[in-house]
């Protein structure tokens, strides 16, 4: 595949590739079996190998030891849905590609499906999305910043509008790491920027002692091994102390949270982001 202009490009399949890839509904579901399944199939309800093809309809494999019936969907996103698994393929893959998600009106004019069995494909795939994000604390060097995603006030109408609401008031804040050496980003919605509320996410994100990254935020006072740029003054990269990492994400946040997702939560978002991020 020809690479395409921009810092941003990421290698993939063209849709060509991907129609080759994903023929038919048999080819894409014994494709969700090998990577569910890559040691075997196992039931997912008891997670026995002692199975059989069986001739159920939608449900094509028995267990002897619960004695059910089950499909590769089962315990999975795809569970409890008749949308194909071609679809779920190209639909997948959809997503992963685009930085800013998919609307359902999208996949629904693509996969020729109706618009509510696209809303629930959309639903399923950023929840899933949401529990990519690793759990290892970063090593460093990180960029913390944080960020406020809401209306414009003076954008509303006026039965709309809170009184003597100005700056920041009706938005949520979002506080955002990222690591250097990984390139993984950890962000999530706060009730308060205040030092107590960023720095628990912090403790709980950073190795202790690891080189940050921060603006004169006074709430980062307190962290050890830290520089910082000042932004009122004009500062923008000191050497190594910059936080254009975490400004590249909210970028993307805010473009895709209010092009494709904004009937969404705002942690929903975040938490598939962060994760296409690390694709």
């Amino acid at each position: 595949m020809t690479q395409g202009p921009g810092r941003n490009h990421r290698n993939g399949l063209t849709l060509q590739e991907l129609l080759q890839m994903f023929p038919d509904n048999e080819t894409a579901m014994r494709w969700f079996e090998s990577n569910i399944w890559p040691d075997g199939r196992k039931c997912p309800t008891c997670n026995n190998p002692d199975t059989v093809p069986a001739r159920h309809p939608k449900m094509p494999y028995y267990c002897y030891k619960c004695k059910s019936h089950f499909s590769v969907k089962k315990g999975t996103i795809m569970q409890q849905s008749k949308i194909t698994y071609q679809q779920w393929a190209i639909a997948t893959y959809q997503f992963m590609t685009n930085v800013k998600g998919i609307s359902s009106m999208k996949l629904h004019r693509d996969l020729g499906i109706t618009q509510s069995s696209a809303w629930f494909m959309v639903q399923r795939l950023r929840e899933s999305w949401k529990e990519l994000a690793g759990v290892d604390k970063m090593e460093g060097p990180v960029e913390i910043d944080e960020v406020y995603i809401g209306g414009i006030e003076k954008n509303k109408h006026a039965d709309k509008k809170q009184a003597g609401s100005q700056g920041d008031a009706n938005k949520v804040a979002v506080i955002g790491i990222k690591d250097r050496k990984t390139g993984t980003i950890r962000a999530k919605p706060v009730p308060e920027t205040t030092a107590t509320r960023l720095g628990e996410f912090i403790e709980d994100s950073v190795e202790a002692g690891a080189k940050t990254y921060t603006d004169e935020n006074r709430a980062y006072a307190g962290l050890s091994n830290h520089e910082t740029v000042k932004h009122s003054v004009g500062e923008y990269v000191i050497g190594q102390a910059h936080i254009n990492g975490m400004e590249s994400f909210w970028a993307l946040l805010r473009r895709g949270y209010y092009g494709t997702s904004i009937i969404y939560p705002l942690n929903t978002y975040t938490g598939m982001l962060m994760s296409l991020e690390d694709v």
